[in-house]
């Protein structure tokens, strides 16, 4: 394990992700094996901390190959097997690099079960017996938990006092920071009904205040930015990264979404604006959110880049619903 600032690193080899999961469906607390302990407190400390799996691939990967160091006592075969097997299932290359809350999810939502993969139903020679454990039903006991035995969720304590401070500094600003695509969310929001108090985020409390408002000064920021999205149960507070998705990876296609608003608008990030100049340059160069915030749905849902928001053929009827209203109320 490596640090570098606030850049964690790890590099595991492919088994021992499954090993730890196992390990959770074996005990109701923490894992026994010593390395799956330290693992484990490393990854609840820092759930974004970067891990490379690593293995014994050979062929153009053998720059990656870590060596015999930590096989199991299987043999060298049915290590190297296992370790390209479980690769495979996730369709990733010897060498991938992952946040860490990303690769657990992953594993967790692309392998249910390790048939086939510890052990195997027909034992053809004792040196492909397999893992004595990988029948035992722990590893899909482990499974079943679900990301939250391995990265515990927000407390709502913290959700709920960050979004009473992070609205007082909303109310309080010169400027507004908000993140540029979900000025689009914010619409969609108010179309389909919703309306202050919101829990999860202050979108609903931004559009009330610029209906009084109309001339608060708005600043394009990046990142999951506090004064709309301090109390989001997928905020990583301290990155302000979003980690939403099905696999925690939501950051990566909310930057994506936040630049294709950008660009479209003829924007910058840190651009400042009265609100209802900003949305009035919305409502003229996006009339459908389709391209700009709702990507195209053509990815697998095991993808980084998979965005639901695109997932259907008429995106998002909330935001046309929206616009047409706040055009009105915004003049």
């Amino acid at each position: 394990m490596s640090e570098r600032g606030k850049c964690v690193s790890m590099k595991l080899r492919p088994y021992q992700v499954l090993c730890l999961v196992c390990s959770l469906g074996e005990s109701d607390s923490w894992p026994s094996d010593e390395k799956l302990k330290r693992v484990m407190a490393a990854v609840r400390e820092n759930p974004d901390m970067s891990i490379t799996l690593v293995c014994n691939a050979g062929d153009v990967y053998v720059y990656q190959d870590p060596g015999p160091a930590e096989d199991t006592t299987e043999g060298a075969d049915f290590n190297r097997k296992r370790d390209l097997d479980i690769l495979q299932k996730l369709d990733l290359a010897p060498g991938s690099a992952l946040p860490a809350r990303t690769l657990f999810q992953l594993v967790l939502q692309q392998m249910p079960s390790v048939a086939g993969i510890c052990g195997y139903e027909v034992v053809t020679a004792a040196a492909w017996k397999g893992c004595p454990k990988a029948k035992s039903g722990n590893y899909e006991k482990g499974q079943k938990k679900g990301i939250g035995a391995i990265v515990p969720p927000r407390p709502d304590a913290e959700m709920a006092l960050d979004k009473e401070r992070s609205l007082k500094d909303m109310y309080a600003a010169d400027a507004v920071a908000i993140r540029p695509h979900i000025l689009l969310c914010a619409v969609a929001q108010y179309g389909g009904g919703v309306r202050p108090p919101f829990k999860p985020d202050n979108l609903p409390e931004f559009i009330q205040h610029i209906l009084k408002r109309p001339d608060t000064l708005v600043t394009l920021a990046t990142g999951a930015d506090w004064m709309m999205c301090g109390p989001c149960p997928s905020r990583v507070p301290n990155l302000s990264a979003c980690v939403c998705g099905r696999i925690g990876s939501g950051g990566l296609y909310n930057e994506a979404k936040d630049l294709n608003t950008l660009q479209v608008l003829g924007l910058t990030s840190g651009t400042t604006m009265p609100a209802r100049d900003l949305y009035r340059l919305i409502f003229e160069r996006i009339p459908s959110v389709a391209g700009v915030c709702a990507l195209a749905g053509s990815h697998p849902g095991t993808s980084v880049w998979r965005d639901g928001c695109g997932a259907k053929a008429d995106p998002c009827p909330n935001y046309a619903k929206g616009r047409v209203m706040l055009m009105e109320r915004l003049k």
